[in-house]
This record gives structure tokens, sequence and C-alpha cells, in this order.
């Protein structure tokens, strides 16, 4: 049964990427984004072949495996394709491109997924990542060395551990089917978007109840306005809703809709596949598949990073105690260069200092005993006594002393 809802696709070369290297694909019944990579004239050749060789298998099926089985192939097909077409344009090795793709049969979508491109799904009132990221960071997530907060800025959050590329001919491709209903809002989406863009505002952004172009239209806005580091491409698709859409022409957005004539190898029997590959851009020499032995490289250098990071605030912590430190000490050394008359118990005493504490700390001592006895001043001196005088020298307090020491009746 042909898929009966609405959907949306768009794509934008972003402030930085002089090119783009993404493709997106919205038809009847099959959804794609794929973002390619490889340098400026490999990553939107990749994303292309990928969006031309899957949108071959945008029609109606009989069960959920049958479409999740021909996926799969015309994804490995698409890695064929890619092979070949190094072969023949060996100015392109090392390109290669995410593919995230939803094929809706009946209440199923059938999904195929590889790299860090993403699909969600909005469903009442909650987003809920369905795809896993094939990237370093994501490991570390995994493993607990990093929350996703700190992922989201990691420097290596662009490493991919797996890609469609030129180097496999059988890539490891995550599929699985999942029950869907109306009301579902589905979303693909290049990294140019979930890295900009997270979560709680993409949520907000689907729950507004627009249709999914002006929805897409707000998320795109949101990606340019949070600096649209790196190509965004982005498909919504609304599972019925009020205006379904039973048929109509697919939507190709990206590289893939921009063709510059780029030709693509004939499909081996059985199978078709050619390209109109086109300009556009992503990810380019940071987005690539490590060896595994440099994934236990990275993660050390992670550990190096993370050691350094904790010696350097350690280091900051002491220099900032060791400044508090000097300062206290500095302001200490003051107040003992100050003097006031006060009382002691039952006589009046000279202290060096100042009369404020901090908390249980005081910042005077007793310098010196005068012999005059509290009682025998006046209720009134004695109590300027007990309030203390300050005095602005030790000669200007022993002057006080000599005249409380007068009208006290001392010698």
């Amino acid at each position: 049964m042909v898929f009966q809802g609405s959907s949306a696709a768009i794509s934008h070369t972003g402030k930085v990427r002089s090119n783009n290297q993404d493709s997106g694909y919205a038809g009847s019944n099959l959804f794609v984004v794929a973002d390619g990579m490889g340098g400026h004239a490999g990553g939107d050749v990749a994303s292309s072949l990928a969006v031309n060789r899957l949108q071959r298998i945008d029609v109606p099926y009989d069960s959920t495996s049958t479409a999740e089985r021909v996926l799969r192939e015309a994804i490995t097909d698409t890695a064929a394709d890619l092979i070949d077409t190094v072969h023949q344009r060996p100015e392109l090795a090392g390109m290669g491109t995410t593919v995230s793709a939803l094929l809706m049969v009946d209440e199923y979508a059938v999904i195929a997924h590889i790299g860090d491109s993403r699909i969600y799904l909005f469903r009442d009132e909650a987003l809920t990542q369905i795809t896993t990221d094939h990237t370093f960071v994501q490991r570390l997530v995994d493993s607990g060395r990093i929350t996703p907060e700190e992922a989201r800025f990691h420097p290596r959050r662009s490493v991919l551990m797996r890609v469609l590329g030129d180097m496999d001919p059988d890539p490891e491709v995550d599929t699985f089917i999942m029950p869907t209903q109306p009301g579902d809002r589905w979303l693909l989406c290049s990294d140019g978007l979930s890295g900009v863009v997270d979560d709680p505002h993409t949520a907000k952004a689907m729950a507004a109840g627009q249709a999914p172009g002006r929805t897409a239209d707000n998320l795109l806005r949101q990606a340019l306005d949070g600096g649209a580091p790196d190509n965004v491409t982005i498909v919504i698709i609304d599972v019925g809703g009020a205006h379904p859409v039973f048929s109509g022409t697919p939507t190709i957005v990206g590289s893939a809709s921009n063709p510059i004539g780029v030709e693509v190898p004939a499909a081996r029997p059985g199978r078709t596949s050619w390209l109109h590959p086109n300009r556009q851009a992503a990810n380019e020499p940071t987005h690539f598949e490590p060896a595994a032995e440099f994934l236990e490289e990275l993660i050390e250098e992670d550990r190096r990073r993370a050691r350094r990071r904790r010696w350097g605030w350690i280091a900051g912590l002491v220099l900032v105690l060791a400044l508090l430190a000097a300062g206290m000490f500095g302001v200490y050394q003051f107040t003992q260069t100050r003097y006031y008359v006060g009382a002691d118990t039952d006589s009046v005493v000279i202290f060096r200092g100042i009369q404020q504490d901090i908390g249980p700390i005081s910042l005077s001592t007793t310098y010196e005993e005068t012999g005059i006895e509290l009682d025998a001043l006046s209720p009134f001196t004695r109590a300027t006594v007990e309030r203390t005088i300050s005095a602005s020298s030790l000669d200007d307090a022993r002057a006080i002393v000599d005249r409380l020491r007068a009208v006290s009746g001392g010698d």
C-alpha cells in the first residue's frame, strides 16, 4: 500500500561550507538522508550515488521483511557503486557517505542506518532518537567514559566508526522494523542539524503543529542562527495528518538534485544504477572511518587530554588558593600596623590590629596593659572605651590612655 501522509525535504549549504555534500529524498514510500564526505570533490558524488540508487526502490511492498531485504541490498549496491566509481575516477578515493533511510510498509517503518545522520520519532509530545550514531564519541558514551552532553562538544565528535565508503563492499548496516501510527512525526537529518540544535529545541519545533515544510524551515532557521558550520539536510514525514498525500512527485534535495554528469558504473546483472551527482558539502577530512588500532590511539589520546585537563584544574586551583592566601596575609599584615584602645575583662588595654573579626578569626591582639581599671572611669567614659577608641598610631593610642588616666584619677 502506498504511504498515506505528508512529507517535506530541505537542504542548505550552511554558513561555513563552500558546497553542499548532503543529499535528501522524500518520495511516496521511501525517505533518505545521506551526508557525504571525502573532500570537495567526493562527498557530493557519494551522497548522490546513495540517493539515486535508493530512490529506485521507492515502491509499495507486500511485507516488511521484503522491504528490509531490498533496502539492505540497495545500500550494499551503493557501496559497490562507490568502489567502481573510484576505480574509474581515482581522484575521488576516500569518498563516503552516511545513509539514514526509512521505508514505509503499511503500519510499519523499515529503517536502515549507517553513520551519524539520525532518525527521530516524535510521538505523544516526546522526541526519541531511533538510530545510534556510529561515531567514536558514541562509543565513549556507551562505555561510560563521557556523558551525552560532553559528546556534543567533544573534539572527536565527527570521527565515524562506520560509513558507506569506497573500501568495504559489504558494509555493516543497522536495519530494523518499528510500528508506526497516525500522528507520528518522523525526522531524518544530517549532523548539520543535530550537532547544532539540541533535542529540546527540536522537540519544540516538532510539537508546534505546523506542516512538514514549515517545520523543516523552522529547524533550518535554528541551525543557521546557531552558526550552521556544516551542511543541513532535513526530511520530515507525518503519518496520516490533516492533508495526507497519496501520491506525488518525489522531492530530491542537496547534491543529488543538481547533477553535473559524473557517470557511475553500470549495475551488475539483475540491478541497475547510475548517477547524476553534483556540487554541495558536509564533513570533510575530520569525518572519516578510522582503523581499529587508531581507535585505541584516539582513546589513549582522550585519556591524556583528560589527565592534562585534570592537572590544569589542580594547578589553577593551587594558584588561586596561593593568591588568596597571599592577599589575606597582606591584609593581616596591614591590620598589624593599626592600634586602638579598648576594654579587656576589667581594665583598659591598647590593642594592635583592627576592631573587626572575620568569623572566628580575630584581627587584633593585646599589645599593652595600661593598668587603668574600668571601675575607675565614669559610666560614659567606660562605655566609650568598651565601644573602642580608634587611634592613628601607637603614640596616638598612648596619648588616649594618658587622657583616660588623667580623668580616672590615676598617676
